[in-house]
């Protein structure tokens, strides 16, 4: 099973251990050796969900969307991104070098052509930018990729 990942950066922190404990239950659905977890490792669910593949003994593939990508991160997550892209079994990339909403719609594209199935931590709300989380569910839906929507009562966004 090849499952990916879009959602919002920017959690609160009760909002954070809620997406994560529900991640870890998505991914635990499936057995690992067959668990291919796809994601553009962002701060936030990206990240989360990268982990809690491996941390269920699947595998990683990851998507960058811009060369300048990793810099347009915040600071603290440099560390993170770069151990879960030396974990990745594969790298993806667009062939674009600006970290902007275009490059990432890109990379999300690219994203839901790799996988089976699409997770989103979404509050069904629209983006609040071009190629944010409902821009990502909204491509999967017209391409026919299925969209499974997390979202855990008490969750909300900053």
């Amino acid at each position: 099973m090849r499952l990916g990942i879009t959602g919002h950066r920017g959690m609160p922190e009760q909002s954070e251990k809620l997406i994560r404990a529900a991640l870890r239950g998505e991914v635990q659905q499936y057995p690992p050796d067959d668990l291919v977890g796809v994601s553009c490792i962002a701060d936030g669910p990206d990240a989360w969900f990268a982990q809690a593949v491996l941390d269920h003994g699947g595998r990683i593939e990851v998507v960058i969307p811009a060369t300048a990508y990793r810099d347009g991160l915040p600071r603290w997550h440099h560390h993170t991104y770069d151990a879960l892209l030396r974990r990745a079994v594969e790298v993806h990339r667009t062939g674009l070098v600006q970290s902007d909403s275009h490059a990432h719609q890109a990379g999300s594209e690219i994203l839901v052509g790799l996988v089976d199935e699409l997770i989103a931590v979404w509050d069904g709300k629209p983006a609040r930018a071009y190629g944010g989380t409902a821009d990502v569910v909204a491509y999967a839906e017209r391409t026919g990729v299925p969209v499974r929507v997390i979202w855990p009562e008490g969750a909300s966004r900053d």
